[in-house]
C-alpha cells in the first residue's frame, strides 16, 4: 500500500476475489484492473510471468546528471580500486551528491546487480569528493548500458528466499575499510 493506492497478489484467484470484494463493500475504492506501474516502476504481467524494471525512471535521471548520451561501460566499479574519506580530491556539493545517491539507491529495488556499488557509494554522503562523484557517474554510465535489465518472476515456480552474509572488520574507522554486506534473493528472481 502506498498513500492512496494498494497493490495485492495471491496464489488462488479465489482468495483474491474475494479480498477484492471485501475491501471495496467496505471503503470506497475504484479497481484499476491489472498493475502496470507503480512508484516509477514498470510491471509487465504475461501468461509466463511478471517482469519489473525501471527504464523511465532511470533515463529521467540521466537526464538529470547529463548523461543521458553518455558511453556505456562494461562494468560498474573499476577492480581492486579503494575509496576513502580522504582520498585528495576536491571536495563537491553534498547536496548534489545526496540527491543523485537517493535516486541510485531507489533504483536498486529492481537492479540488484547495481546494489554493492550504491551502498558503497552511500557511505561518503556526508564526505563526498569529486572522485566519488566521479565514480558516481560511472556507475549511471554502466546503468546506461544495461538500461533494459528488468527482474523476471517466472509463473510456476516456487520463491526461495536466500540470503548471504559477509563481514569484514579491518581497517581502522578513519579508511572506512570495515565492510558489512548482506543480500537477499529469491530463486524464482532472475535477470533478462
Amino acid at each position: 500500500m502506498y498513500v492512496d493506492d494498494i497493490v495485492y497478489i495471491g496464489s488462488r484467484k479465489e482468495l483474491m476475489t474475494e479480498f477484492k470484494s471485501n475491501m471495496m463493500n467496505r471503503y470506497e475504492m475504484t479497481n484499476l484492473g491489472l498493475l502496470h506501474h507503480f512508484l516509477s516502476m514498470r510491471i509487465l504481467q504475461t501468461e509466463n510471468g511478471i517482469f519489473i524494471g525501471e527504464k523511465k525512471y532511470v533515463v529521467s535521471l540521466l537526464g538529470k546528471c547529463g548523461l543521458k548520451s553518455c558511453k556505456p561501460v562494461s562494468t560498474s566499479l573499476v577492480t581492486n580500486e579503494k575509496l576513502c574519506k580522504n582520498d585528495g580530491s576536491d571536495s563537491t556539493d553534498e547536496r548534489v551528491y545526496r540527491q543523485i545517491m537517493g535516486n541510485l539507491l531507489y533504483v536498486t529495488a529492481t537492479r540488484i546487480d547495481i546494489t554493492f556499488d550504491a551502498s558503497l557509494l552511500a557511505r561518503f554522503m556526508h564526505c563526498s569528493t569529486k572522485k566519488h562523484l566521479e565514480i558516481t557517474k560511472r556507475v549511471m554510465r554502466y546503468i546506461q548500458g544495461t538500461i533494459d535489465y528488468e527482474i523476471e518472476f517466472e509463473k510456476g515456480k516456487q520463491a526461495i528466499l536466500i540470503d548471504y552474509y559477509d563481514i569484514d572488520w579491518s581497517g581502522s574507522e578513519d579508511d572506512m575499510n570495515r565492510t558489512f554486506g548482506y543480500a537477499f534473493t529469491f530463486s524464482s528472481g532472475v535477470f533478462s
